[in-house]
């Protein structure tokens, strides 16, 4: 397994009460969600339970509903690893990205409160003072737009871009490492956002899908770029 260095475990669920096995799970999909486990990783279960402090049972558990819900899967002698998505999959991933992230858009603008654009307003300042940190860009922007489907009011909307949050994961680097990306999410941030306060619902919608379309030119050339370096 690679090493890592940052983005550390978040080993807050198994403090949550949870029964181990939910919370080992818990922790593990944390994990592919923050980039600790990148595509093409080893789980190895000793490993894992060295660092959570945990027997290998809730391990299994965990890693046996991973591999159900395809985060992960047995590769040859390496055993189970994080999966890679392929082309089709990324594509699928941002068109239900574009459309329901354009909708969680329109509703923070029908809906959010003005503590939520305050709190909006604050991620953008940090997020435009980390444009030499593609790390900390990616952990703002996914701050921002929780911000903004929290904003929606809309719990199965939530629900369904959460689950979308597992898929994301498994995309490897962040896009905010392309040339040019960062300064461009600034200024398409900023417009979604502007748009949101403004309580103009169609141009929320219409800009959070246009990022999303950027995001998934960043993406494509990302992929390109890794496949022709092989």
């Amino acid at each position: 397994m690679r090493e890592r260095t940052a983005p550390k475990l978040d080993l807050s669920a198994l403090n949550s009460g949870l029964p181990l096995g939910e919370a080992v799970f818990r922790v593990l999909r944390q994990a592919l969600r923050d980039g600790v486990y990148r595509p093409g990783d080893r789980l190895r279960e000793e490993e894992i339970g060295r660092e959570l402090n945990v027997s290998r049972t809730p391990i299994r558990e965990a890693l046996g509903r991973l591999q159900s819900k395809r985060l992960i899967e047995p590769s040859g002698t390496k055993g189970l690893v994080v999966r890679t998505l392929d082309m089709t999959e990324v594509l699928e991933l941002y068109a239900m990205r574009e459309i329901l992230e354009g909708a969680a858009a329109r509703l923070a603008a029908q809906h959010a409160s003005p503590s939520e654009f305050e709190a909006l307003d604050d991620l953008l300042t940090a997020f435009e003072a980390h444009l030499d940190d593609a790390a900390e860009m990616a952990r703002l922007n996914r701050l921002f737009h929780n911000g903004i489907i929290r904003a929606a009011r809309n719990r199965y909307l939530e629900t369904v871009l959460d689950e979308l949050q597992d898929g994301i994961g498994l995309l490897g680097a962040t896009t905010f490492s392309v040339a040019e990306r960062p300064d461009t999410a600034v200024t398409e941030h900023r417009a979604m956002f502007d748009a949101i306060r403004e309580r103009a619902s169609d141009r929320a919608e219409r800009l959070a899908a246009a990022h999303i379309r950027e995001a998934l030119r960043a993406r494509l050339k990302l992929l390109n770029a890794a496949g022709s370096s092989r």
